[in-house]
C-alpha cells in the first residue's frame, strides 16, 4: 500500500480498490462515526449520569439526616415537651397589658418597704420584640446601704422578671456635689443614693401581634417596590 493510492481513489467505484486502502478508509469511517457517537449521544448521557449521581448523593444524605431524626423522635418529643414548659413557665413571669401597673407598684412597694424613698420613679418608652414589649424605669432611691441591697434583692425575686442595670450608687453629700463622682460606700449606716434602670417585660397580645406582623409586611412590600 502506498500514499498514491490513496490520491487516486475513486468514491463511485470504491468496491475495486486495493484491501489494505479500503481498511484504511474502513477504520477513519469507523473513528469519525465514534467521535460522533460519543460527541451528540454519549457524552450528553455522561453529563445526564454525573447530575443524577449527585442528586443520588443528596438524596443518600437527606435520608440518613431523616433516619437519624426518626431514630431519635421520642427524645426530640420529649426535649420539646420539656421546652415547651419552660417556655410556658417563663411566659408566665410576663404579665400581659392589663397587669403592668399592678408590677410597677409591686416595684414602687419594695422600696418602700424597705424604708427607702424615691426620687424619680419615672416609666420610660416601651419597646416590642418579636413576642414581647419591653419598659424601662429610671429610678432614683435614698436609704441605708443594707436596705439597697435588699430592695435589689426584693426585685429579684418579684413573680415578674424585673432587671436592675446602669446601677449608680453615690453618697448623698457627693451626689448633690456632682453625679460625675462615684463614692464607695464605708459605712452602712450612711444615707446613699441609688440611680438605675429598672427594665420590666410583658408579652404582646394576640391584637399587637397580629398589628406588628402586619405592618413589618407592609414594610417589606415598600422595600420591595422601592428596589
Amino acid at each position: 500500500m502506498k500514499l498514491e493510492d490513496f490520491n487516486n481513489i475513486d468514491i463511485n467505484n470504491a468496491g475495486n480498490l486495493p484491501a489494505p486502502v479500503k481498511a484504511v478508509l474502513l477504520g477513519v469511517v469507523f473513528f469519525v462515526l465514534l467521535a460522533l457517537g460519543y460527541y451528540l449521544v454519549l457524552s450528553p448521557t455522561l453529563e445526564t449520569l454525573d447530575t443524577e449521581k449527585a442528586k443520588e448523593e443528596e438524596l443518600r444524605k437527606v435520608y440518613f439526616e431523616k433516619k437519624s431524626q426518626a431514630i431519635n423522635l421520642e427524645a426530640y418529643q420529649a426535649q420539646m415537651v420539656e421546652i415547651e414548659k419552660t417556655f410556658g413557665a417563663l411566659l408566665k413571669q410576663l404579665p400581659d397589658r392589663s397587669q403592668i401597673d399592678g408590677l410597677l407598684t409591686d416595684i414602687n412597694q419594695a422600696g418602700l418597704a424597705r424604708g427607702l424613698e424615691f426620687e424619680l420613679f419615672k416609666p420610660g418608652q416601651e419597646t416590642q420584640a418579636e413576642f414581647y414589649a419591653e419598659m424601662p424605669i429610671s429610678i432614683k432611691v435614698t436609704g441605708a446601704y443594707h436596705d439597697l441591697g435588699a430592695f435589689a434583692t426584693d426585685i429579684s425575686k418579684l413573680s415578674r422578671i424585673v432587671t436592675l442595670g446602669e446601677v449608680f450608687v453615690t453618697n448623698k453629700d457627693a451626689a448633690n456635689k456632682s453625679k460625675d463622682v462615684k463614692a464607695k460606700p464605708n459605712s452602712s449606716d450612711s444615707t446613699l443614693v441609688m440611680e438605675a434602670v429598672a427594665k420590666t417585660y410583658r408579652y404582646l397580645d394576640a391584637a399587637e401581634i397580629a398589628e406588628k406582623r402586619k405592618a413589618e409586611s407592609e414594610k417589606a412590600k415598600s422595600r420591595k417596590k422601592g428596589k
